[in-house]
């Protein structure tokens, strides 16, 4: 899933502030790298199998007993044909948790952290500064009237809008029902160390992959890179995001943008032209230059003992 590099930084995090943790995975043979990774806190941390997060049920046992949830599991590529292949694991695995915590889960719980995105915040025409007020609808709307030839970020964009709107949704509906309130969480690009089990450039996540063709190999050409400005944020704050979002009170009922600025690839460019030991192509260096106006700067002005991750 698109957040595992996410999640794994906020699982030692919490670890190490002294929480325990239960993660999922979707098959037993990722369990190993996780344990292996985390065996200090062998006692604190539980793995539990979910293989397909579509199904109904499929968090019920996951859930029961703990007091916080983070839920971060949605796909995160830009390969898809029918849109729905990102759309119903996004809303359904989300709704799917919402409705196993409503079930199973007993008044021990008090928050619900979902991990949404900047995709759900920004249209493509925006320009200037957003806020936690703004919302994507240009791309929900483009693939619901091209479906399958929409543009690949809109399929990705439509699936993160819609599936954090469905737990808005939820939470509203069920307000007198549950013990929880909901926070979310939307970050634009995300950079940062890597704890997860990657054996080859190939086996990187979407936004990491990215950034190390950008940077390190030609497969991007200056063109390519020049067309594209946005945000990012380092995944380690992104991490303590998710520490604050279930520690805070008041926090609950809110959306976060977790950004640490605006950039293009000259920026990254020249940072890596300075390191020792690191070999950029020479036929990078200094070309690639923003063109036009600058696009959408997402930025925000922003209790618990047993946490729940889908790692």
């Amino acid at each position: 899933m698109g957040a595992t590099r996410i999640v794994f930084i906020a699982v030692q995090d919490l670890l190490e502030r002294g929480y325990s943790v239960r993660g999922t995975v979707r098959a037993e043979s990722k369990a190993a790298h996780v344990r292996s990774l985390f065996k200090a806190y062998a006692d604190k941390l539980e793995i539990v199998e979910v293989p397909d997060i579509t199904q109904p049920g499929a968090f019920d046992a996951a859930v029961q007993g703990v007091d916080a949830i983070a839920h971060t599991a949605s796909p995160f590529h830009f390969k898809a044909d029918d849109p729905n292949e990102l759309i119903e694991p996004a809303v359904k695995g989300t709704v799917g948790i919402l409705e196993s915590a409503l079930k199973y889960v007993g008044p021990q719980l008090q928050r619900i952290a979902v991990l949404s995105s900047c995709a759900s915040v920004a249209n493509a025409s925006d320009r200037g500064e957003l806020d936690e007020h703004s919302w994507n609808e240009e791309s929900t709307a483009e693939v619901r009237a091209q479906g399958r030839a929409a543009e690949q970020s809109a399929k990705y964009h439509a699936s993160k809008a819609l599936a954090e709107k469905a737990a808005w949704d939820f939470a509203e509906q069920h307000m007198s029902e549950i013990s929880w309130d909901l926070v979310a969480l939307n970050p634009p690009f995300v950079l940062g160390p890597i704890l997860h089990e990657v054996a080859s450039p190939a086996a990187l996540n979407s936004s990491v992959a990215f950034f190390y063709e950008a940077i390190l190999t030609q497969k991007k050409t200056p063109e390519q890179l020049a067309s594209f400005q946005g945000s990012w944020v380092d995944v380690r704050d992104v991490s303590l995001g998710h520490v604050c979002a279930l520690e805070v009170p008041a926090a609950g009922g809110q959306r976060f943008i977790l950004s640490a600025g605006a950039f293009i690839w000259q920026d990254w460019f020249d940072v890596a032209n300075e390191l020792p030991g690191l070999t950029v192509p020479a036929a990078r260096r200094a070309r690639i230059q923003a063109r036009g106006e600058p696009l959408r700067h997402c930025e925000n002005a922003g209790r618990c003992s047993h946490v729940f991750f889908h790692l």
